[in-house]
């Protein structure tokens, strides 16, 4: 059950990130992006792990937080660029939720852990970290691949799904093999993992 204080975050989290101007159209309705994206996050995290921690709810919930405030085009558009923007939003996003966390009265120390969790500290070794990176590709899978497989050519969707399936777990893959692709993404999925 979730507490006072996580619903009130998730209400805070949920605010700022329906100020995104960037809109995705749901069931013929307009709505901003990294609005839909934190409840994403949060549903596919009780499915995959539904005894999760609240700062790993917190932190799922706010992923994206504000994501449109530091464009993508703002960095050289080469790889070191791309790195150097991933690295400034993780800062970013832990920054904005930690001010919000400290809005609903959270303690230091789950507002320590949120945004160790949001810097993504421990990636591989930190069971919590793995969790939410795993959350992160299902969300990315289930949601966004189909559409992002025909906006590119084969060659790089495989990359990216190699690139998607070397940062999951076991428990990850596992989950990633349960959802219902089209014909074509499976059989790219499949490629990429073989």
């Amino acid at each position: 059950m979730p507490t006072d204080k996580l619903n009130a975050a998730y209400i805070l989290f949920d605010e700022a990130n329906a100020k995104d101007p960037n809109k995705e159209n749901l069931n013929g309705e307009s709505i901003a992006k990294e609005l839909i994206y934190g409840q994403r996050m949060t549903k596919t995290l009780e499915q995959f792990a539904p005894e999760a921690s609240e700062s790993l709810k917190l932190a799922a919930r706010s992923q994206h937080i504000c994501r449109w405030e530091i464009p993508r085009d703002s960095y050289p558009m080469d790889r070191i660029g791309y790195l150097k923007w991933r690295e400034e939003l993780k800062k970013f996003h832990a920054k904005k939720a930690s001010e919000i966390l400290n809005e609903v009265g959270y303690s230091e120390e789950v507002i320590e852990r949120v945004s160790f969790l949001l810097q993504k500290k421990k990636l591989k070794k930190d069971e919590e970290t793995q969790t939410l990176e795993d959350v992160i590709c299902l969300v990315f899978l289930e949601y966004y691949y189909q559409d992002f497989s025909q906006k590119h050519s084969e060659e790089k969707v495989i990359d990216i799904l190699r690139k998607t399936w070397r940062k999951m777990s076991k428990e990850g893959h596992n989950a990633a093999l349960k959802i219902k692709y089209s014909e074509k993404a499976l059989a790219l999925v499949k490629q990429a993992i073989a």
